[in-house]
């Protein structure tokens, strides 16, 4: 089994340049393999990552999240509205292995898309679509309580949490150090995005998923 997910950049083309926000992702996409193999980036703001180990997915996921979130654009959109991302995680078989991902296809492939058509109509921003019912009801409910908080995430939050779930062994001293901020600041940063939760969150994703495969 794999995860695929399916994302879009929300707002990105009301903003004049796109490598605002599409040179950060292409090197973030980097970390989990190579384009269009593993990834892609398709209709200007619509991309596919293909994760290998599906309890990986989620961390992939927040970390995608807070990047985009993180972003200080040097322009504004036309509603004054930072950008965002929308995300599906589709978990399930790969029957067919092409060069390019969204030339792919599988189980995987379908319940992200078919997961991520439903994301506006739901108003959440990540949700998960696996063969697993119950799980999927459970971890969704999970995803749209802890959405409420990430999608609210500052820069300077956003910043905070792309390096503690990139690096999350550092000690919130290397934290500081890298942020350029003291240690009481990573603390209050912490605090405020509420990163507690999103690291238990992620925690009980990888647990659960690990014992249903």
């Amino acid at each position: 089994m794999i995860a695929l997910i399916t994302g879009d950049i929300i707002n990105s083309r009301e903003l004049q340049d796109q490598n605002l926000w599409l040179e950060p992702l292409k090197k973030k996409l980097k970390d989990w393999g190579n384009s269009p193999k593993s990834w892609e980036i398709f209709r200007g703001d619509s991309f596919q990552l293909e994760i290998e180990n599906p309890a990986d997915s989620l961390m992939a996921a927040l970390q995608i999240k807070a990047l985009i979130k993180s972003l200080s654009l040097v322009e504004v959109t036309k509603r004054s509205s930072p950008i965002d991302v929308r995300m599906a995680i589709g978990i399930g078989t790969k029957s067919h292995n092409s060069d390019r991902i969204t030339e792919s296809n599988g189980e995987a492939f379908v319940r992200s898309g078919e997961k991520f058509e439903q994301l506006k109509s739901e108003l959440v921003t990540l949700a998960v679509n696996s063969p697993w019912t119950e799980w999927n009801e459970e971890m969704n409910l999970f995803l749209r309580l802890a959405g409420t908080q990430m999608d609210s995430w500052s820069i300077s939050s956003g910043e905070l949490m792309l390096e503690i779930l990139t690096n999350p062994d550092q000690k919130q001293a290397e934290i500081g150090a890298i942020l350029n901020i003291n240690q009481n600041s990573v603390s209050k940063r912490y605090k405020t995005a509420n990163a507690e939760d999103i690291i238990a969150l992620e925690k009980l994703f990888r647990k659960k998923i690990i014992s249903l495969i």
